[in-house]
């Protein structure tokens, strides 16, 4: 038997409903080899698998909860016996306020696994003594109490996975309407409410800022032009700091009023001027675009 190539297992496991399945999303996004739901028994098995000549997986993460039921209470001692040196699981565990845990249980309606029959208070209780011991052994904890699964992502990008990308920043441009609530993820927010809005137009309300006729709309008397004029030395000059400093995500944030003309043509534009730039993974996010018009 070969040397395993595995490099990096992280072991992703905490209270049900702390938001474990957008964590295993978070790395299986970066290129790792994902399970969910495995017990600990299972694991152990998949370290060896990888151990065997031929494999090709050097980054996995599984996530390991209460819904494995009695093989969950032996998770510790199996991670103390994995096979082989080079094999060491880095555990991130994930909890929420008991509050935080019941209206998420209570908007999917989910049963608590481990009061299927009972209440779901009752569950989180019986949880928080099960996981006591491997919260305290956890490299990283994460309280999600009050964050999105945008937040999430980002906690976990700057983190975790910040080695992954050295050098580069994760740069997303988000739009979003005011009103609709302002953005809870962003480092940056711009409001461009002051810019003419071409929702007052009938002919250009069913559209959004990906079309040109808003854009040129917003424009009108040289608007848009010259918030650009004001907007990228700002930009240009505050992303390398950032990126200086060592950050790996950052949020650029712009809203208007309803998310859907003003703020979407600028997301657009911003994220056109960045992707080719060297240094930024840059993505675009229109949160509330599809809203009615």
């Amino acid at each position: 038997m070969e040397a395993s190539a595995l490099t990096d297992l992280v072991v992703i496991t905490g209270f049900s409903g702390a938001g474990k399945s957008t964590a295993m999303a978070v790395f299986e996004d970066e290129g790792y080899f994902c399970v969910d739901n495995l017990p600990p028994e299972m694991i152990q098995s998949l370290v060896e698998l990888f151990m065997h000549s031929g494999s090709k997986v050097a980054r996995a993460a599984v996530v390991s909860d209460a819904r494995g039921g009695s093989y969950f209470e032996g998770l510790a001692a199996m991670l103390d016996g994995l096979p082989g040196s080079t094999v060491h699981p880095r555990i991130l565990f994930l909890e929420a306020s008991e509050e935080a845990l019941l209206t998420r249980y209570k908007e999917t309606r989910r049963r608590h696994p481990l009061a299927p029959s009972g209440s779901v208070a009752e569950g989180i209780l019986a949880e928080r003594a099960l996981l006591a011991p491997l919260r305290a052994r956890a490299g990283v904890v994460i309280d999600t109490t009050g964050m999105t699964a945008a937040t999430l992502r980002r906690r976990l990008t700057d983190g975790l996975l910040a080695s992954r990308t050295p050098g580069r920043l994760a740069l997303t441009f988000q739009s979003f309407g005011f009103k609709y609530g302002p953005s809870r993820d962003a480092d940056l927010m711009f409001d461009v409410r002051f810019l003419p809005n071409p929702h007052y137009d009938p002919t250009l309300r069913p559209l959004t800022g990906r079309d040109p006729r808003v854009v040129a709309f917003i424009d009108q008397g040289g608007d848009l032009e010259a918030f650009y004029e004001r907007l990228h030395p700002l930009l240009d000059y505050l992303l390398p700091q950032y990126l200086t400093e060592g950050k790996a995500h950052l949020v650029v944030g712009v809203g208007c009023t309803g998310g859907r003309h003003r703020s979407v043509a600028i997301a657009e534009h911003l994220a056109q001027r960045y992707v080719e730039e060297p240094g930024y993974l840059v993505e675009v996010v229109h949160r509330d675009v599809d809203e009615p018009a």
